[in-house]
């Protein structure tokens, strides 16, 4: 008996099932959990950049270091959420949603693209706006992630 025989005997005894997951293992998690996460995140960070004030023009050093060090983190945390929330959306976008459920949502690839611009836009901009417009755009993915449950792929 050659191997691909014995494979053949095998796989007819135990066929293999189809599985599907947004990483390599395949582990079959797939959740709008941390972009949804990510948006909020980047909002919190937008509103504590518009509250913060500057030190009057005689503060010294130390106080305006804070402050600056204040911007930095907020900003740099802002960007570091946009890019999450990207990768995620990224993730569901390529790995998770199938032809099928274009068929059923035919502007999936639209709403997906138009996601990742906005998480492009907001790491450039501090725009509340913006940030709103993502999540929204978030949420209407989600709600479309929810309906696709069941479906066949």
């Amino acid at each position: 008996m050659n191997l691909y025989s014995l494979f053949s005997f095998f796989h007819k005894l135990f066929p293999a099932r189809s599985v599907f997951a947004h990483c390599d293992v395949p582990c079959g998690i797939y959740t709008l959990e941390p972009a949804k996460t990510a948006v909020a995140t980047v909002i919190k960070m937008i509103e504590k950049l518009y509250v913060q004030v500057p030190p009057a023009d005689n503060a010294d050093r130390r106080e305006w270091l804070e402050f600056e060090n204040t911007l930095a983190r907020c900003i740099a945390v802002k960007e570091d959420h946009a890019q999450l929330c990207k990768k995620e959306l990224l993730i569901l976008w390529t790995d998770y949603f199938k032809p099928e459920h274009v068929a059923l949502f035919p502007d999936l690839h639209e709403k997906f693209w138009k996601a990742a611009k906005l998480c492009s836009r907001v790491k450039q901009e501090v725009t509340m706006e913006v940030a709103l417009q993502l999540k929204t755009a978030v949420e209407e993915i989600a709600e479309i992630f929810e309906k696709t449950h069941g479906v066949k792929s």
